[in-house]
C-alpha cells in the first residue's frame, strides 16, 4: 500500500513536471491568450487536457498495442506531428493582432484554436505521445488495470486544465505591456521561433 501511494505520488510530480513546462501546447496556450484573451482561449484550455486525457485512455486500454505491434506507426505519428508543428509555427508568425477595443467586428472575425482542434493536436503532438507512453509504461502498477489507466488519464486530464489555465493566464497578461500591433507581432513570432525549437528532440532523435 505504502509502495503505491508512493508510485502514486511520483506520477503526480511527472504529470506536474511535464503539463507545466514549456512545450508546444503551452507555447500555443500563451499566444492564444495574448492574442483572444481568457475568455476566448477557454475551449483550446480543455481541448488540451481532456484531449490529451482521452488519448491516454484509448492508448492504455488497447491502441498502445497497436502502436507496438507496428513501430512505425509511432514514426509516422511522430514525423506527421513535426510537419504540423511547423504549420502551426507558420500561422502564429504571420498572424496579426487581435483588434482591439472599438473594432468590434475585426475581433469576432479573429478565431482561436477551437476545442476540437486542440483535442486532435494531440494526436500529432510528439511531446505528447512521450508523456503518455512513459507514463503508461513506468507508472502502471499504480493501480491494477484498466483501474491504472483510468487513474492516468484522470491526473493528466486534471493537471491540464490547471496547467493550461496557467499559461494562458501568463498570455493574458501579457496584455498589459504587449499593446501595441508591432510588439504583437513581434511576440507571435517569437513563439513561432521556440514551437520550432520544440521540434529539437525529434530531430536529435531524444524523443526516440
Amino acid at each position: 500500500m505504502i509502495a503505491q501511494i508512493d508510485l502514486l505520488a511520483a506520477l503526480v510530480a511527472f504529470c506536474v513536471v511535464t503539463l507545466f513546462t514549456p512545450g508546444p501546447n503551452n507555447i500555443m496556450l500563451m499566444t492564444t491568450g495574448l492574442n483572444y484573451g481568457f475568455r476566448r482561449a477557454v475551449p483550446h484550455i480543455f481541448g488540451v487536457a481532456l484531449g490529451f486525457g482521452a488519448m491516454v485512455l484509448a492508448v492504455g486500454l488497447g491502441l498502445g498495442a497497436v502502436v507496438t505491434a507496428y513501430p512505425v506507426l509511432y514514426t509516422v505519428l511522430k514525423y506527421v506531428g513535426a510537419a504540423y508543428l511547423l504549420y502551426l509555427a507558420w500561422a502564429i508568425a504571420t498572424s496579426g493582432p487581435v483588434a482591439r477595443d472599438g473594432e468590434a467586428q475585426a475581433r469576432r472575425q479573429a478565431k482561436p484554436i477551437t476545442f476540437l482542434q486542440a483535442a486532435a493536436f494531440q494526436w500529432v503532438n510528439p511531446k505528447a505521445w512521450v508523456m503518455m507512453l512513459a507514463a503508461i509504461s513506468t507508472y502502471a502498477t499504480v493501480a491494477v488495470f484498466p483501474f491504472n489507466v483510468i487513474v492516468i488519464a484522470g491526473l493528466f486530464g486534471s493537471f491540464g486544465i490547471a496547467s493550461g489555465t496557467t499559461w494562458v493566464g501568463f498570455g493574458t497578461a501579457l496584455q498589459r505591456v504587449v499593446k501595441n500591433a508591432k510588439a504583437v507581432r513581434v511576440f507571435n513570432v517569437v513563439m513561432a521561433l521556440l514551437l520550432v525549437a520544440s521540434l529539437y528532440p525529434i530531430v536529435t532523435g531524444a524523443w526516440g
